[in-house]
């Protein structure tokens, strides 16, 4: 069987040049910063619509849940607009606040996929990114209680 140079007709030095190109190493001291601005920007807006919806007579626990709410419907509307990836572009890992990171994850295989149908393109695509995350999160969390228990006094 051929290797791939061969199927390709790609030459070993093609290939590294292309590989070169397309991994070039990111400016860490310029992405850090943007990534720390943006994500403390969305923590401040969480923080902010906390004080929001206390101040209209939520309770702490009912307020916190009106935040998550908030920001999931925010991160799913940017993520549907096409405004969620020209952020992550420039915020990077700033985007990956968790909750609105993890709506993000949720909502952009569902509009990529929305056009192949309801059950084959939506319902089946839906969790293909967070899936991973769902599944080692619950796995984690189960040897983590059942240590637990096992060593607790």
């Amino acid at each position: 069987m051929k290797g791939l140079t061969e199927k390709t007709g790609l030459t070993k030095a093609r290939y590294k040049q292309m590989y070169t190109a397309a991994s070039r190493p990111s400016k860490w001291y310029r992405d850090l910063p943007k990534a720390f601005i943006i994500g403390g920007l969305i923590c401040t807006a969480g923080q902010g619509l906390s004080a929001m919806y206390t101040a209209l007579g939520l309770s702490e626990k009912n307020s916190s849940a009106a935040v998550s709410i908030t920001l999931i419907f925010l991160s799913v509307l940017l993520t549907a607009l096409g405004l969620y990836e020209k952020i992550a572009k420039h915020a990077g890992a700033g985007t990956l606040v968790p909750i609105t990171g993890f709506a993000n994850s949720v909502c952009a295989p569902a509009m990529e996929f929305r056009t192949e149908g309801l059950v084959t393109g939506l319902g089946a695509k839906i969790f293909i990114i967070c899936g991973p995350v769902i599944l080692y999160g619950t796995l984690a969390s189960i040897a983590y209680g059942l240590l637990y228990y096992l060593t607790a006094p």
